[in-house]
């Protein structure tokens, strides 16, 4: 009988062959306990899932049981489903279950949606499951939303009247537009300058009163779909009611306006008259002053005449006898008291 050789570390060769046959068979405990279950549940819903599929699952550290579950329901719903394609999802982070579930619905409803189109929609942050709700059951979007504090969207007929109007707008997911559309903020601005502009355009507040289905029709008529995420099915008008009179308002602060500036035009002129009598009477009184320093020069020039020989005592006597005169008549006759008094020469 011939012996193995012993190994360098003391065990021989049939002892390390026995351990390793034991990690393996292990191993493949480990796996049967960890994975059967689910293969078992794959294999009889003709899935199609294999367990070294699982083992690769557990190794990339994905959920085998999100994985599996998935497959099972697009597989019984007689959709085509990759156990790659949905591990790819899964590890970009995608809503895997999300995504199958809304493939169904789609299915079911007869809405065109392969997994590729669900899983970038997913994966670009909308929530593809209720978009397809909402594509079988429409949604109804308030106009303007209660939430921001405004009831009402107010506009002003040609007339000055204020129209206050509450619109709600019925619309349903447009599938092919999801990725990269706009989303309900758009929708109701857009809706709210529809309104704005179709009673703008009323020549009197009662033709939108009596015809509140105008404001639908021609709203609804502008596209505002375009460049959305949804589909607008219907506008319908749920509260009109009229406000305040505008145009009467608006020229009631331009009467009050204009009777401001008005009267500051009056006080201006008002202040350019005072100005001028005050000039004036500066005037006056820098006349006055003038008289007064000419008559100052009498008495010097009447000397200066009788040093020169040119005027005579009884001349001077004669001057003084026709001034006596001239105040004498100029009391009598009530002169103007203003008058500075005729300086007498000395």
């Amino acid at each position: 009988m011939t012996l193995a050789a012993p190994s360098p570390g003391g065990l021989d060769l049939s002892t390390i062959l026995l351990i390793a046959g034991g990690v393996v068979v292990l191993v493949f405990v480990f796996v049967l306990l960890k994975f059967v279950k689910l293969w078992i549940q794959a294999y009889f819903s003709k899935a199609d899932v294999s367990l070294l599929s699982l083992v690769g699952m557990w190794l990339r550290k994905v959920n085998a049981s999100v994985i599996v579950n998935s497959k099972i329901a697009a597989v019984q719903a007689g959709l085509p489903a990759d156990t790659a394609s949905l591990e790819a999802l899964y590890l970009a982070g995608g809503h895997v279950p999300q995504v199958v579930r809304a493939m169904v619905a789609a299915d079911r409803a007869g809405i065109p949606l392969d997994f590729k189109t669900a899983s970038g929609i997913d994966l670009a942050g909308r929530n593809v499951l209720e978009a397809i709700q909402t594509s079988v059951n429409p949604k109804v979007i308030d106009c303007p939303d209660p939430s921001k504090g405004v009831d009402t969207i107010d506009a002003v007929a040609r007339n000055g009247i204020q129209i206050k109007v509450r619109a709600r707008v019925t619309v349903r997911t447009n599938i092919r537009q999801l990725v990269g559309g706009a989303t309900d903020e758009t929708i109701i601005a857009r809706v709210g300058e529809g309104i704005v502009a179709t009673i703008g355009s009323a020549v009197d507040h009662k033709e939108v009163l009596a015809n509140p289905d105008r404001i639908s029709k021609s709203v609804l008529a502008k596209g505002l779909d375009a460049g959305t995420a949804y589909e607008i099915l219907s506008i319908d008008i749920a509260d009109v009611n009229v406000g305040d009179n505008i145009g009467a308002r608006l020229q009631a602060d331009q009467a009050e306006a204009d009777k401001r500036v008005a009267q500051a035009k009056a006080e201006e002129r008002r202040s350019l008259a005072v100005a001028r009598e005050q000039e004036m009477q500066a005037q006056v009184v820098e006349s006055r002053a003038k008289v007064v320093l000419a008559e100052a020069e009498i008495p010097m020039a009447i000397a200066a005449a009788f040093k020169a020989g040119n005027l005579g005592v009884m001349d001077y006597y004669n001057l003084r006898n026709v001034q006596a005169d001239t105040d004498m008549r100029r009391s009598l006759g009530g002169g103007d008291r203003g008058d500075a008094p005729t300086k007498q020469p000395s």
